[in-house]
């Protein structure tokens, strides 16, 4: 089954003590799934890497290392079209005091009709305002 993972669930593999079982588990759903991501999601990792970098604790070589383990995994980009940005996503951060790059996950998962993977609680409960499910939530936690 595919679904659509978040930046906060991928930076939780590099750093265990954030994501707990939770994000281990969305990680080893992979062996079987595919996920897919919001075209900004590269983006809002590598930069999740870097300021982990600056504040010391990650170091260069393992950011690297930990890229290399995301390009091989079944990760799938979707791509963004203007309007979806100004419509949608737009509608969907204003009706839940989400940012617009959390909104993009939401209605990529809604377009798709698949679950979240999130460790974002506003996004969360958005997602279950829009009928859209939290990925693995609730299974064996």
């Amino acid at each position: 089954m595919n679904f659509v993972v978040d930046a906060s669930v991928a930076l939780a593999w590099c750093f265990e003590d954030e994501g707990g079982t939770y994000a281990i588990r969305v990680l080893d759903s992979l062996r079987r799934s595919e996920a897919i991501v919001a075209s900004h999601w590269t983006l809002e990792v590598t930069n999740g890497l870097l300021s982990a970098e600056r504040r010391g604790r990650i170091e260069a070589g393992d950011t690297a290392r930990f890229m290399r383990m995301l390009l091989i995994l079944p990760i799938v980009l979707d791509p963004m079209e203007r309007s979806r940005a100004f419509e949608a996503i737009h509608r969907l951060a204003r009706a839940h005091a989400l940012t617009s790059y959390d909104a993009a996950y939401l209605e990529l998962a809604t377009r798709l009709g698949v679950g979240l993977a999130t460790l974002d609680e506003p996004l969360a409960r958005a997602a279950g305002a829009e009928g859209v499910g939290v990925y693995l939530r609730g299974e064996s936690e």
